[in-house]
């Protein structure tokens, strides 16, 4: 996985990686996270659901509260962090080193035009998560 530096964020306040092989890695924001409190329960997506960007596609839960979290791009689910069903408390501690889910674009034009839509973490960090 890549660094926040190289991350594309979405308005929604989740993170994308688009690693080497062409994989697109989901997080929340570290703001998304404090926001929210102490993660107690993840709801993930399912393995080979087909999503859209911006659509609501999992839940994360807090001792706060409920927040839905959206696709940043559309594609494929093809992996979940199993890691977060036993301690999901650890998007707490390293939002951004704990991915949600992978998901598989749809095709790589697609994704470039999905990925205009998102946002640098500086660019973020001075609106949509500040």
């Amino acid at each position: 996985m890549k660094t926040e530096d190289t991350f594309k964020f979405a308005q929604t306040h989740e993170w994308a990686s688009i690693e080497d092989d062409g994989l697109v890695w989901v997080g929340i924001s570290n703001h998304a996270q404090e926001a929210l409190g102490d993660v107690m329960f993840f709801q993930a997506p399912k393995i080979g659901q087909l999503v859209k960007q911006g659509e609501a596609i999992a839940a994360i839960e807090s001792v706060k509260a409920a927040s839905d979290i959206h696709a940043p791009i559309g594609g494929e689910i093809i992996s979940l962090n199993e890691e977060m069903d036993a301690s999901p408390e650890i998007v707490n501690q390293k939002p951004y080193g704990v991915w949600l889910f992978k998901i598989k674009p749809t095709s790589e034009e697609m994704l470039n035009s999905e990925l205009s839509t998102l946002v640098s973490l500086a660019q973020y960090n001075s609106g949509a998560g500040a």
